[in-house]
């Protein structure tokens, strides 16, 4: 076949042995930066892409790319109008890690619930006081605002309904009410996931339309006793309108499994809040999830370049011509 595949970074092994034993020569990258990869670009067919960018320089390098996968459910990391333009397929893996941050999703309203980073700074000092005096609360019969009901909102759904007794509304404009999980309200009311909530969860794609999705104005809008939890991407959130909300306390936690630069800079200040919990973009670092991502990673550059049906096309993709894709 000898088809090339790029890997900036490193696959699991069940992805790695689907492609070998398909006849694919797999490239270890020399990094995961801009320049490594223009470097590494050159003769590479396919790219399997989970930290690294992919800018349009990138794509003005490469000379036989045909086919992106993006290890992930997100892909806005990616210069979707570059990719086109060379004629390039876009895949990701929407599915492999839906469970994964859907579980992280409930951790981090368990540790917001349970007020539990300012108990662990606590506890050691003053046991009594991060014992008795912070203030918790049960999430049972909560009500828990999703914006975003694909498959991981769909999956946080389920969870909060069956596992935690909780009512659920979400807002969704691309969903109808059929296709959402059943016992979820679904609104078409933007506002009223803020007003009514006690937890408000974000489960949408970053682009243009929802860059900046939560800001002042809708933190002002939440309950004082709410939680915001972002465990999608961090350019959903206005990051400074949150800081001075939640130095201000205007509403009672935060939990953000992404940011908006990361890793993270240690000048963010919202680093350093008692009532904000911040992850490593870690909802989709399970065992579990890696696996399936890679594996899933390595099926798409298989059709692509085998010139079968995709699974798993973006959706901005899912009209693009694979006959104009010469393999």
């Amino acid at each position: 076949m000898g088809y090339k595949i790029l890997l900036p970074q490193e696959i699991m092994q069940e992805g790695r042995e689907y492609l070998e034993s398909r006849g694919y020569e797999l490239i270890t990258g020399s990094g995961l930066e801009e320049e490594d990869i223009i470097r590494d670009i050159k003769g590479c067919d396919g790219i399997i892409v989970r930290l690294s960018k992919m800018s349009r320089k990138v794509f003005e390098a490469a000379d036989k790319l045909k086919v992106v996968v993006r290890h992930g459910a997100g892909y806005d990391t990616v210069d979707l109008e570059a990719a086109r333009e060379h004629n390039v397929m876009v895949c990701y893996a929407p599915v492999a890690n839906s469970m994964s941050v859907a579980e992280a999703a409930m951790m981090y309203m368990l540790n917001c619930s349970r007020n539990f980073k300012k108990t662990q700074k606590h506890f050691i000092d003053d046991f009594y006081y991060a014992k008795l005096k912070l203030p918790r609360v049960e999430m049972d019969g909560k009500t828990l605002g999703l914006i975003g009901v694909g498959n991981i909102g769909s999956r946080v759904a389920k969870k909060a309904l069956h596992g935690f007794n909780m009512k659920v509304i979400a807002y969704d404009p691309y969903k109808t009410q059929a296709e959402v999980p059943e016992g979820v309200e679904l609104t078409d009311d933007f506002d009223q996931i803020f007003k009514e909530s006690d937890f408000v969860s974000l489960h949408c794609p970053a682009n243009e339309e929802t860059y900046g999705y939560v800001g002042k104005r809708e933190l002002e809008l939440m309950k004082p006793t709410a939680y915001l939890i972002n465990t999608a991407r961090g350019k959903l959130v206005k990051e400074d309108e949150l800081y001075e909300a939640m130095k201000n306390e205007r509403i009672a936690g935060a939990a953000l499994d992404v940011m908006i630069e990361e890793p993270a800079n240690p000048d963010n200040p919202l680093l350093y809040l008692d009532n904000v919990t911040i992850g490593p973009h870690l909802g989709a670092a399970t065992i579990e999830a890696t696996d399936r991502a890679s594996l899933h990673c390595a099926i798409g550059v298989d059709e692509v370049l085998s010139g079968k049906k995709v699974t798993w096309p973006i959706p901005e993709m899912k009209d693009f011509c694979l006959k104009k894709v010469s393999v």
